[in-house]
């Protein structure tokens, strides 16, 4: 029996038997297809937006771990579209979400900052951030930027910022969104801007409907520039597997979900394709955080899941493409955050970021020229585009999924200001390897803070701390600077009125 997957242009077929995976054959067929493809096009015109300026797509996954793609190392799931999406552009192997669980990360991408700029504190909206609470109106959003530079908005997918009307993506600068408001183990509802257009959605179809609206938005938007966030809902818990995906993966339902990701990105960039759009389109993809604990997710090779301000916990799979200005088949090890993409995709689509956040966001005697500091992030665009690989080093902070700050990073060498949170919750697991549990035993009977070079022990399980006081005075500096810094101006955090 025969199970088909339909990617528009072109169709995979495979056998619909539990440990079949795509492999060599899977991705000689892929590449075939998608040269006829091309070549079906050859004759269609290249549509270019009106002023020239790239249209934009944003897709993240949900919990997806830094080893869950082929790509990136998995021995298992077979993601071919992401792996040749990062042939065709650049792998970003040292990219960071802004925090380690979901609201406050996607706080961090779609406003440039620090999630305690906007008032979080901690947790997620519905674990222990009120359900009423959310991302405040006097955020300057991502897509408001984008709007107000002559951009179609919209998203489709997890928003997770927020459920009241105030807070809701199409007034927070989508013009339209379609989407679940919080994680989909915590509402069956979905909704099209103010109204619910289902009461109990199916899990297994999320990511199947999410596209679907997607490449509606961009078949209707095609001679136009649009900038499109895709916020996936999948992987994150309860995992399950569309019908059309059960026992396809041979790394289980999990394995399944992730490799239907895979191929529904394939159909939004073979739409991209079709329309004639897809040299001017820059696709971004990266994870909200990395992987939930107890699932079967990899953070492989680091330490620490979801929640932890461990490398596994913040460190997650970043692949960008614009054939237009992007070189193809390129690696970096930069370190890049969230917080960096807005000015980045601001400074790849030729928009005044300065100049927007002046004229949206003036200040409150309305001088214009008065814009305060409310980007944390940088632009990396000289990166994408191959003009520097190497970035002037920075301090980058972590912090816990519970809100407390707890490491900085600066070129290889990392921080954690507390020893307990380098093996909180670990344990010493008798499966670790001898000298794993001897490094962690090791890290729990010291004192004071922990200090790893990451170039030379991913794993960070080796403290530096003595040997090297210099790095450790350095970093704590930087690191409380940069703490009253990010604390001096703050959003508070939308809440309802008495």
């Amino acid at each position: 029996m025969n199970a088909e997957f339909n990617l528009g242009f072109y169709q995979l077929s495979t056998p619909h038997r539990p440990g079949m995976c795509w492999g060599r054959a899977g991705l000689f067929v892929f590449f075939v297809f998608n040269l006829l493809s091309e070549d079906a096009n050859a004759g269609k015109a290249s549509h270019q937006t009106q002023d020239g300026q790239p249209n934009v797509i944003l897709i993240m996954t949900d919990d997806l771990g830094y080893n869950d793609l082929s790509g990136f190392g998995h021995p298992e799931i077979q993601t071919p579209v992401l792996d040749q999406l990062a042939r065709d552009g650049i792998r970003l192997t040292s990219f960071y979400s802004g925090a380690s669980v979901c609201t406050p990360s996607r706080m961090a991408l779609l406003t440039g900052c620090y999630p305690v700029r906007m008032g979080w504190k901690q947790g997620v909206i519905g674990y222990k951030m009120g359900l009423r609470e959310g991302l405040h109106p006097r955020a300057l959003t991502m897509a408001e930027i984008f709007q107000h530079s002559g951009y179609v908005t919209a998203m489709s997918g997890k928003w997770h910022l927020g459920s009241e009307p105030p807070c809701r993506p199409h007034r927070q600068g989508f013009d339209t969104a379609f989407y679940i408001d919080k994680s989909n183990n915590q509402t069956r509802k979905i909704w099209r801007n103010d109204e619910i257009v289902e009461e109990k959605f199916v899990n297994q179809y999320l990511t199947e409907q999410f596209t679907k609206e997607a490449v509606k938005f961009i078949k209707k938007n095609r001679r136009q520039k649009f900038f499109l966030y895709l916020p996936y809902s999948a992987p994150h818990f309860p995992v399950e597997a569309h019908p059309d995906w059960k026992a396809r993966s041979s790394f289980g339902v999990y394995g399944d979900v992730v490799e239907e990701v895979d191929a529904r990105i394939g159909k939004i960039l073979t739409t991209l394709s079709n329309e004639g759009i897809a040299d001017n389109t820059i696709i971004l993809f990266c994870s909200d955080n990395g992987p939930q604990p107890g699932q079967a997710a990899r953070a492989h090779p680091f330490r620490g899941m979801k929640w932890s301000a461990l490398e596994g916990g913040t460190r997650v799979p970043c692949i960008v493409r614009w054939s237009a200005q992007i070189p193809a088949g390129k690696s970096s090890e930069q370190v890049v955050t969230a917080m960096d993409l807005l000015p980045t995709l601001c400074d790849l689509a030729g928009i005044d970021l300065q100049g927007k956040m002046r004229l949206l966001r003036p200040d409150a005697n309305g001088d214009k020229n008065a814009v305060p500091p409310l980007i944390d992030g940088r632009s990396v665009a000289e990166l994408f585009r191959g003009t520097n690989e190497s970035l002037p080093e920075r301090g980058v902070l972590y912090w816990h999924g519970m809100g407390k700050p707890q490491a900085i990073r600066k070129g290889s060498w990392k921080l954690f200001f507390d020893r307990e949170s380098t093996v909180a919750g670990l344990g010493v697991d008798a499966k670790l390897p001898a000298a794993q549990r001897k490094a962690l035993k090791s890290l729990a009977n010291g004192q004071g803070p922990v200090l790893f070079n990451l170039e030379e022990d991913p794993d960070e399980l080796s403290d530096c701390s003595t040997d090297r006081p210099d790095i450790v005075k350095q970093l704590s500096e930087i690191a409380t600077r940069k703490l009253a810094e990010t604390t001096e101006v703050m959003i508070p955090l939308w809440q309802p009125g008495p």
